[in-house]
């Protein structure tokens, strides 16, 4: 048999190289290179498809029927679903990535067993044997669903025949890393691999009609591993976040085309596998002491209000350069923060070692958090604490003042209703006395750190 040819093609611009280089010497991008077949031999491809094809049949827009969006299979978490969009669209492609060891195949496996009540469902595994399944499955209780079944392959043609006989609503492939095509010479894991493989696969669900979620893995960066067209190629990304050793783990949707990019759903670990968090706030706050240093966020998780706490030290440092840690917020965002606190305050941070941790191990991409990073910061470098009955949130402008926040009436009906008595933000339009309104960060510390 023949070898295909192949070449590898830019990412970034588009020029051709008959071998892999780390640098692309036309347009000087690291790490672009992606392996694509050659075309065959023969006439050119221009002429060939100048010949080839056929008419295609159009519909108009009013005549296509959108009554497939209401079948959607729901995953057995209510949250799960609302990131979705209202569940598993049947046809649609699904790419779940996280840390190895978070929980992927269990919440899958989960998600299969319920909606295996009611559909047939396959879980076909290319990392673990049945034998490996069958015992995660007794301990979730997974084990006596008739309609689940099983099988352990790494073929990528195997699993895409499998989904055009039409025999099951919902596919589960974990994972896409360790498929391959025999025509591809290349070993599982490569882009050509993935790239085609997946393919192949998109191809058999659009077809059939089934739901398939693919479980991707992640490179030590945190990015999905493999080529950025696997992204493309999916109807949903999914992200599974969180400390896989403890702690709340989050799914989040990076990428939907049938729902918006906002929601998120907050699980636990325990023995019986992934559980919703009803009261994430309550959980994360129930061990609070309140000392200097720790300052209580408002925050969202999507559209979902949260309360967090925020954890600061300060000490002072016993080498020439100060050190700054951050667990569960952006370092670069916390330097910023420091420096702004040094240039609009009296605080001076310059031989101080700044250590903050978020409770839980959230990780805060809200910029309304800036103004408890820096009350947290001033408290634990002052001594002083913030009154019991607060919550905080805003954010930090260059110059010291308080930025708006969006969805403020959630984030104070939250606080509300864990029995906070007053928040410490931004001037708000609507008129609310629970809101201690303040215009800049020396007035927030001056007005609340207490002694």
């Amino acid at each position: 048999m023949v070898k295909p040819k192949t070449q590898f093609v830019c990412q970034n611009c588009g020029a051709t190289y008959p071998k892999w280089t780390g640098k692309c010497d036309n347009c000087g991008e690291w790490n672009t290179m992606v392996e694509q077949m050659l075309a065959s031999s023969g006439k050119s491809v221009v002429s060939r498809s100048s010949s080839a094809g056929n008419i295609l049949k159009v519909q108009t827009m009013g005549s296509i029927s959108s009554s497939e969006n209401a079948k959607r299979l729901p995953t057995g978490f209510t949250d799960l679903d609302d990131v979705l969009g209202g569940g598993i669209l049947p046809g649609s492609v699904i790419l779940l990535a996280g840390q190895p060891g978070i929980g992927k195949s269990t919440l899958l496996l989960q998600v299969s067993a319920f909606a295996a009540r009611t559909n047939p469902v396959l879980y076909a595994s290319g990392e673990e044997s049945a034998s490996q399944v069958k015992l995660r499955a007794e301990r979730l209780g997974a084990e006596k669903s008739e309609q689940l079944s099983f099988a352990s392959s790494t073929s990528a043609d195997d699993i895409a025949a499998t989904i055009r006989s039409n025999g099951y609503k919902l596919v589960i492939i974990d994972s896409i890393q360790t498929l391959s095509l025999d025509e591809i010479t290349s070993a599982p894991g490569t882009v050509s691999q993935i790239t085609n493989s997946s393919n192949v696969i998109i191809r058999s669900a659009k077809q059939s009609g089934a739901a398939v979620i693919l479980v991707g893995h992640v490179t030590k960066e945190g990015s999905i591993a493999g080529p950025k067209v696997l992204e493309h190629l999916v109807d949903v990304v999914l992200q599974f976040e969180g400390d896989r050793y403890g702690g709340f783990k989050i799914v989040r949707a990076i990428k939907n085309r049938f729902g918006a990019t906002s929601e998120a759903a907050i699980f636990e670990m325990n023995r019986e596998g992934l559980k919703l968090v009803e009261n994430p706030s309550a959980a994360l706050l129930a061990e609070r002491q309140n000392a200097d240093g720790s300052v209580v966020l408002a925050t969202l998780e999507g559209t979902r209000p949260l309360l967090v706490e925020i954890q600061a030290l300060v000490t002072t440092t016993s080498f020439g350069y100060p050190k700054r840690t951050a667990s569960g917020f952006d370092l670069n965002r916390l330097n910023l923060l420091i420096a702004v606190l040094e240039r609009r305050t009296k605080l001076k941070l310059s031989d101080k070692d700044i250590y903050i941790n978020v409770v839980g191990g959230l990780k805060l991409n809200d910029q309304a958090a800036d103004l408890a990073i820096c009350m947290a910061i001033a408290s634990a470098a002052a001594g002083r604490r913030i009154d019991d009955g607060i919550v905080v949130f805003g954010e930090v402008g260059l110059g010291g003042e308080i930025r708006s926040a969006q969805s403020t009436e959630r984030r104070v009906a939250e606080a509300k209703k864990l029995g906070f008595t007053q928040a410490i933000a931004p001037r708000s339009s609507t008129k609310n006395i629970f809101i201690k309104s303040v215009s800049d960060l020396r007035t927030a510390l001056i007005d609340y750190l207490q002694k």
